[in-house]
């Protein structure tokens, strides 16, 4: 027996326990993510949701649901923001959701009532290419960058890291939102199965075809040793000095273990060394006992320009290469405050930055140790993929992050930014390190494979990565975010095709019955009168 639209609002009871309902079912998918991690659940996680918004009465309640649901979904996701911007992360989710708002009506235009076999085919397109399109616009730094990505939780799955190598994790979000779309048809629209059944079928036959024709990273039989210096938490008066006496120590440790590269975790150091020449040197001796370069990085006001930057910074055995990059991305709120003269506010209600950071303009590859060429990153532009993409193009053999989570060690956001690196090490067939001041660091292999184990949030100490190094281009690599422009193609072809039937409708439509003329020796109720 189908689920009537009926059935659900009778269940639903009044606008505000559906408005509820539409918010909780939005926050489903975040169970999908470390540190729960139940990756399966991403593929029915919609399904409650779907549901809800099909059973709209009315296309404005259906935005209603659709932003509901948005305004869930993303304060779940940044769930961990809540001690740091306390009432305004609710704010920045009420606002991000709304870009769900259109999505809840595509919801309702393809799948309420008793759809057609025809409507629910294309809801198998149509529903993937508008979330895609809402992860597109909030992927934007300014609205807080791409984290909770949906294909982002099947970042443990190895066919799913596959399919990232093919369209990233744009491809994985799509296939995931087609697998909830064709769920909730079954349940919904038991009459119309065979739709739903034959996109299941579909989504099953193109993984596995992917899974065997797509092109592996070429493993060229070299391996990079790369060590991560992870301090754990320090706070209190002097902690940037006592960081950096303990970093010290933990890189001496180092020594003997043949490594190509030290890297530290984002702020790893909290002084310019260019106006800290002792710091400089203590590195350089480092660099001579660990027979490596070490990459650092420095928050701090700069000498040489104006403005507090996030650099990574490379140090050898004579002192500071002169190889720097800056932070090109940066966290609203955590390091800028957009729009300050009407959001500063902000500071004064969360742990929002009191001066904002400047900004890098360019990515850089560096030459380490032995002709090893690296590509950092720091904090959170580990979450976007075309960053990561570009310097696998511009030569890098190994992706780096350097991160730091401490405020938020007893939340999931320490596992889940971790996770990332699995995913932007699968896009581009390029191995990738995540080093942090205070956990979790790990290191991921070409294909997305976890290379030795997690460092977590309780430890104080440095390990070694045998990282294998891979040549040649992955599809994603070579092609880009291709998933992006076929979802703005089939959004597309809706519009024109809608466009083409409201036209129709309305040459179609009879025209309406001129009234009888009326005459000085008539009217027309009564002729001739």
């Amino acid at each position: 027996m189908n689920l009537s639209a009926t059935d659900w609002r009778r269940r639903l009871g009044s606008p505000w326990r559906r408005g509820l309902a539409a918010a909780l079912a939005g926050a489903l998918p975040m169970l999908s993510f470390p540190a729960p991690s139940l990756w399966w659940f991403a593929y029915v996680a919609l399904v409650p949701w779907i549901l809800l918004v099909r059973s709209a009465p009315t296309g404005r309640r259906a935005a209603y649901d659709g932003w509901l649901g948005g305004l869930g979904f993303m304060l779940a996701v940044h769930h961990w923001l809540l001690p740091s911007l306390h009432v305004f992360t609710v704010v920045i989710a009420a606002l991000l959701g709304a870009l769900w708002a259109p999505w809840g009506l595509l919801v309702r235009r393809f799948l309420a009532g008793a759809p057609s076999p025809g409507r629910l085919v294309a809801a198998l397109f149509v529903l993937p290419s508008g979330w895609l399109m809402v992860e597109l616009v909030r992927s934007w730094e300014g609205l807080g960058g791409p984290w909770g990505l949906l294909g982002s939780s099947q970042w443990d799955v190895e066919p799913a890291l596959r399919l990232a190598s093919v369209g990233g994790v744009w491809l994985l979000s799509f296939l995931l939102v087609g697998v909830n779309v064709a769920v909730a048809i079954l349940v919904a629209v038991r009459s119309s199965r065979v739709p739903a059944v034959a996109g299941l079928v579909a989504t099953a036959a193109a993984t596995s075809a992917v899974w065997t024709w797509s092109p592996r990273p070429e493993d060229d039989g070299g391996r990079a040793r790369i060590a991560v210096v992870q301090p754990g938490v320090i706070d209190g008066a002097g902690s940037p000095e006592r960081r950096f006496a303990r970093e010290e120590a933990l890189t001496r440790e180092l020594a003997g273990q043949d490594v190509d590269l030290v890297v530290w975790g984002e702020s790893s150091v909290g002084f310019d060394l260019a106006d800290r020449p002792d710091l400089a040197d203590r590195l350089a001796a480092l660099s001579r006992e660990a027979d490596a370069d070490i990459m650092v990085n420095v928050d701090a006001r700069r000498s040489d320009v104006p403005g507090i930057y996030k650099s990574s910074v490379l140090v050898g055995p004579q002192g500071p290469t002169g190889d720097r990059y800056a932070k090109m991305r940066l966290v609203p709120f955590g390091e800028y405050v957009p729009a300050r003269s009407l959001l500063g506010w902000a500071t004064s209600v969360g742990k929002a930055a009191g001066e904002d950071r400047m900004r890098g303009t360019e990515q850089v590859v560096m030459n380490v140790g032995d002709g090893l060429r690296v590509g950092p990153m720091v904090c959170f532009e580990s979450a976007f993929p075309d960053m990561s993409r570009h310097l696998a193009r511009d030569g890098a053999e190994v992706l780096l992050a350097q991160s730091a989570t401490s405020s938020f060690q007893s939340s999931w956001a320490p596992e889940q930014h971790a996770s990332l690196a699995a995913l932007r090490a699968a896009e581009t067939g390029r191995p990738m390190v995540h080093a942090t001041l205070t956990g979790v660091s790990a290191a991921y292999g070409p294909d997305g494979e976890r290379v030795g184990s997690w460092l977590g949030t309780d430890e104080s100490t440095s390990a070694v990565y045998d990282v294998p190094l891979s040549h040649g281009v992955t599809p994603y690599a070579r092609f880009g975010q291709w998933p992006l422009y076929a979802a703005l193609l089939i959004l597309a072809a809706l519009g024109a095709t809608e466009g083409v039937r409201s036209l129709r409708l309305r040459r179609s439509a009879p025209s309406p019955h001129a009234p009888p003329a009326r005459t000085v020796h008539g009217s027309p109720a009564r002729p001739g009168r």
